[in-house]
């Protein structure tokens, strides 16, 4: 082991809520998707408290949709991590954009970056916990964590991305199957968005770059991710939650 100083634990995020869940209809033609329940709590509460659990203590979080519920909601609400609300009413800039227009919250270290609907049954140990000490910027732009296909609840796509023995990630082609989907929390560096378009772009952008470079890493979620991506999954998602509550 080198004496090296050891990299600052990463403790901000930006929570990613200002879509309009057109998948999630009709129940988001009048609830925006991140305060959709499942298992008694709100997507974004779920995601909000598992960022305070890997040690995250501000938080930012773009709105957009129903944005005065949103505000509301997280208005209210008295737990770590702090709040700041990155008001997209205006205009939706989506994912890569959102982050862009609040990158002034996060300085020059780097953050991790929620979809506010990334929701998952954990392992032995938090999958945050387990992001933050695998990152290790000098071999990284971006680490992602991923989840199998093949075991994911609710999701039939073709998966996202292959990864190689030492976790670098590439896309899978066009008539490929990838065993790995991106379970929808990253670790970014700021200086990523120096080059970026203004206003509207998504992450996919800052991935493929990524990619280029061979700096794209991901780590396997450890436990299972559930897909809540239309009405139909919160049942089948309350459902696995409950058993897994109830297994020896």
């Amino acid at each position: 082991m080198s004496d090296a100083p050891q990299q600052p634990a990463i403790s901000r995020a930006f929570v990613l809520a200002a879509g309009l869940g057109k998948r999630m209809r009709p129940i988001t033609a009048t609830v925006p998707k991140p305060l959709v329940e499942v298992a008694g709590k709100a997507l974004i509460d779920h995601a909000l408290d598992r960022a305070a659990e890997g040690g995250i203590r501000e938080a930012v979080v773009n709105i957009h949709w129903l944005a005065d519920q949103m505000e509301g909601h997280l208005g209210r609400r008295t737990e770590a991590p702090s709040i700041t609300i990155s008001d997209e009413r205006d205009a939706l800039l989506e994912t890569g954009g959102g982050v862009k227009k609040a990158l002034a919250h996060f300085g020059e270290e780097p953050f991790v970056i929620f979809n506010s609907d990334s929701f998952w049954l954990e392992g032995p140990r938090p999958n945050l916990s387990r992001l933050i000490e695998t990152w290790d910027p000098d071999a990284m732009d971006i680490l992602l964590l991923v989840a199998p296909t093949a075991t994911s609840l609710g999701y039939e796509g073709a998966g996202d991305f292959f990864m190689d023995p030492d976790s670098r990630l590439s896309w899978r082609g066009e008539r490929e199957v990838a065993p790995f989907i991106y379970a929808g929390v990253a670790i970014v560096k700021p200086e990523l968005f120096a080059d970026t378009p203004d206003g509207s772009f998504s992450l996919t952008l800052l991935f493929g770059r990524a990619i280029e470079r061979q700096r794209l890493y991901g780590l396997r979620l450890d436990g299972q991710w559930l897909h809540v991506g239309t009405p139909e999954a919160i049942a089948a998602a309350e459902a696995r939650v409950k058993e897994s509550a109830t297994a020896p």
